[in-house]
């Protein structure tokens, strides 16, 4: 208990620190020196929650459409840590306190998932990024999974990529923890709230965010559809392994 409330004092320090940084500082930086600023916070937040991180593989160099399994708000803070990009992710995080607007400062691109007209909207902008050379990560299974697994994919996100024939490069996230190699406390899932989500994270013993990043696939010429269901493949048959990171990693 005494170690989770000072995990947790750390992050709202941290998180005030993130805030105050997107406020004054944001304005004068280019976008590259953005994302580099972005990648430290995240990486020092997963540190003041006692959370390890491991990671193998590498990401393309931009322009590149990531696509990942989601497990949990720790994903963006994870992925950010080995490689700052940006993320599509559902409105309503837009709103979550102080988080929902570090996230917004860290150039994520916000989408309405109930409304499918709203999906063209942000195929277009991924698109208008990818050509301008961004790496943008997306989450097609549309909501987070116990991590066990991976949920259907949704194709339609990936029409940026192969409409600018960008590469899309796929990213295995898992959570362990020091009595599991699939840790309970990391999934954000049913109807746990926020705050629930953070003691429990908080509380873990030994958690590790692995990341693990798989080849990346051409996109010329493709089927959306038939895509998504190879990235799942892929993404599933890791997870199904259960060799995330080897020892030398």
């Amino acid at each position: 208990m005494p170690r989770a409330c000072w995990r947790l004092l750390r992050v709202l320090l941290h998180g005030l620190h993130g805030a105050l940084v997107c406020a004054f500082l944001f304005p004068f930086l280019t976008p590259p020196l953005r994302m580099q600023r972005v990648g430290w916070w995240s990486a020092k937040m997963l540190r003041m929650l006692g959370i390890g991180l491991r990671h193998a593989g590498s990401l393309h160099a931009g322009p590149l459409l990531v696509v990942a399994n989601h497990v949990s708000w720790l994903d963006i803070l994870a992925i950010n840590a080995v490689h700052p990009v940006r993320f599509v992710s559902k409105a309503d995080v837009r709103h979550w306190p102080l988080l929902g607007w570090l996230v917004a400062c860290g150039g994520t691109l916000f989408i309405e998932r109930e409304r499918k007209r709203d999906a063209l909207r942000v195929v277009h902008q991924v698109a208008e990024a990818l050509r301008g050379g961004e790496i943008v990560a997306v989450f097609p299974e549309g909501t987070t999974s116990d991590g066990l697994g991976v949920l259907p994919f949704h194709a339609n996100l990936l029409q940026a990529a192969i409409a600018t024939a960008a590469p899309v490069q796929p990213l295995v996230l898992r959570y362990c923890d020091a009595h599991a190699p699939v840790s309970p406390a990391a999934p954000y899932i049913g109807e746990t709230s926020l705050a629930e989500s953070l003691w429990a994270v908080a509380m873990a013993d030994g958690l590790v965010a692995q990341v693990r990043v798989e080849p990346a696939q051409a996109t010329a010429h493709a089927d959306r559809r038939a895509l998504a269901g190879h990235l799942r493949e892929i993404i599933a048959a890791r997870l199904d392994s259960g060799e995330m990171i080897s020892p030398a990693s």
